[in-house]
């Protein structure tokens, strides 16, 4: 990284200087540099060490979501989660079709957002370890007590974890470093497999450590601190050790499914691991509590709320709601000149706004608020008031918008978001049953999120993998026939129906969900780049 070339330059200049003094002079030159991190100091005690660890989590959370300018944003238009052609964070780049290849060179134009994730994932991985290494110094004596040291331990393996977790499913490669590795060593890079099983072995750590004797053992263990943590709601504290552990088991299930970049890996996963991890997972949507005062920000969520050309919805992938036909008939447009018209979505799904007009569609999205859904509703998506149109490719413009977050935009920054909701764990393990020929297990999970939408169960109509889904000519999701001249969609199967509910319950939550899923399913546009090269500036770094 940029710093490191910093550091070892004032390092050797300083040596050089030294030496020079040294000649001339009987005293040596003694001088503390009070902006230069003392990190014999920061982790020169158990309330440091521990102070250091509690700050892990909420780094790398505003790593990935403080800014607009990093991957998510760009994974957001490539999977067609949303859609924009401003030049701004890399989306127009992004949107383009056909795909262009990830630019690489240095000083290009998406560099910021390439590195932002690689960069602070990868600088709080070392202080994680650094932090796992000195605690087992320590040792409980020190820590006070067997459950504050195996809370402190299990929380920094957690980031260990979470942070190659992240790397793995979004780089090609990454380093992978341990509490045994020195501070002085910079290790080689390891593919993205080989840094997902480290991630995963790290959640195994943090996960033995909160079902150990010793989680239990003596005062100033769970919950986590609300510090560490920042839980939505008034709560006083953050998750419980059953909580905990259940988010641990929910974040291995991510990793261990979201590796794969192709639908032969997807294909190769370790499913029963997955239904495993699941199913052993959270009970309730896993939210985070943006806060700009207590410094937990959902940047990209915000400035996705701007306006139209900060992000709308394409047809792509949520004109599979459709019933009236339009859908089938955009599809038969050529694909860089596909226009939706101004005829309003018609479908069952309430998440989508109902209404026979546009107008009416508007009034049933709240008017003219910039709130987010009415209350009492699961209104995700809003017909936007055609005054607050804006540009975009002709694919990607459309009369409609997520605001399930804005309401975080207008309370300036505060508010609820959803960095993992429980229908993520559900239809991971949905599908890992689905993949096993096992479809009972699947469709009550499955109808869970169907039903609440207001669509048919799929419970008693479909047996088989092969089964449409009920709804006939109302039927959602619609899916496109590849093979079909002209194009033209059908009623999906349960693999589709799980896909659809996947995609609906995820959007613009947690991070790249879509991306991710997609290029596991085939359903990425053709050509679109599957990871991202190490960032030139870590290359850079390593003088390579």
């Amino acid at each position: 990284m940029n710093n490191r070339i910093l550091v070892r330059c004032v390092s050797a200049i300083a040596l050089g200087t030294a030496s020079l003094l040294a000649a001339c002079t009987e005293e040596p030159l003694d001088v503390t540099n009070p902006n230069q991190p003392d990190i014999t100091l920061a982790y020169g005690n158990a309330n440091n060490v521990e102070a250091v660890i509690g700050k892990l989590f909420q780094q790398m959370f505003n790593g990935q979501y403080g800014a607009s300018d990093d991957v998510w944003t760009q994974t957001l238009v490539l999977s067609f989660e949303g859609s924009s052609q401003l030049g701004n964070f890399g989306m127009g780049t992004r949107s383009i079709i056909p795909r262009p290849l990830i630019d690489n060179s240095i000083g290009n134009t998406v560099a910021v957002g390439n590195f932002r994730d690689y960069d602070h994932l990868t600088r709080n991985l070392r202080g994680a370890t650094n932090a796992i290494a000195a605690s087992n110094a320590f040792g409980v004596a020190s820590f006070g007590s067997a459950a504050r040291l195996a809370r402190a331990k299990s929380f920094a393996f957690f980031a260990l974890g979470y942070g190659l977790g992240h790397l793995s499913l979004l780089y090609d490669s990454a380093a992978i470093i341990s509490p045994a590795t020195p501070q002085s060593e910079v290790p080689p890079f390891s593919p993205a497999t080989a840094v997902n099983a480290a991630a995963l072995a790290a959640l195994d750590s943090a996960l033995a450590l909160a079902n150990s004797a010793d989680a239990t053992t003596g005062s100033g263990g769970w919950p986590i601190p609300k510090e560490w943590w920042l839980s939505s709601g008034t709560a006083g504290a953050g998750p419980d050790r059953a909580t905990w552990i259940r988010i641990i088991r929910s974040f291995q299930a991510k990793f261990r499914a979201g590796v794969a970049r192709t639908v032969a890996e997807r294909a190769a996963v370790d499913w029963t691991a997955v239904i495993s991890d699941a199913t052993n997972g959270i009970v309730a949507d896993l939210t985070i509590q943006s806060d700009v005062q207590a410094g937990w920000s959902t940047a990209v969520i915000q400035q996705m709320a701007v306006s139209a050309s900060w992000d709308q919805m394409t047809p792509f992938i949520l004109g599979m709601a459709d019933t009236a036909g339009i859908y089938d008939a955009w599809l038969q447009q050529p694909v860089l000149t596909r226009a939706w018209g101004t005829t309003p979505l018609r479908t069952p799904d309430q998440r989508f706004p109902s209404g026979q007009t546009r107008a009416a569609q508007n009034t049933a999205s709240g008017g003219t608020s910039r709130d987010g859904p009415p209350a009492g509703t699961i209104l995700y998506f809003r017909n936007r008031p055609a005054g607050e149109d804006a540009s975009n490719y002709p694919w990607g413009q459309w009369q409609y918008d997520n605001h399930r977050f804005w309401l975080i935009r207008a309370a300036g920054g505060n508010g609820t978001w959803m960095l993992m909701s429980r229908a993520e764990g559900d239809l991971l393990a949905a599908e890992g049953y689905l993949r096993a020929g096992n479809v009972a297990s699947a469709i009550p999970l499955i109808d869970r999120y169907r039903t609440r939408a207001g669509l048919p169960a799929l419970a008693g109509v479909v047996t088989t993998l092969t089964d449409p889904v009920p709804g006939a000519g109302a039927c959602v999701p619609r899916v496109p026939v590849p093979a079909a001249i002209p194009p033209m969609t059908v009623c999906g199967t349960i693999f589709e129906a799980m896909k659809w509910e996947k995609r609906l319950e995820t959007s613009f939550t947690g991070h790249s969900q879509w991306y991710i899923d997609s290029r596991g399913w085939g359903d990425l546009y053709a050509g679109t780049p599957l990871e991202w090269p190490v960032p030139y500036q870590e290359l850079f770094a390593r003088n390579r």
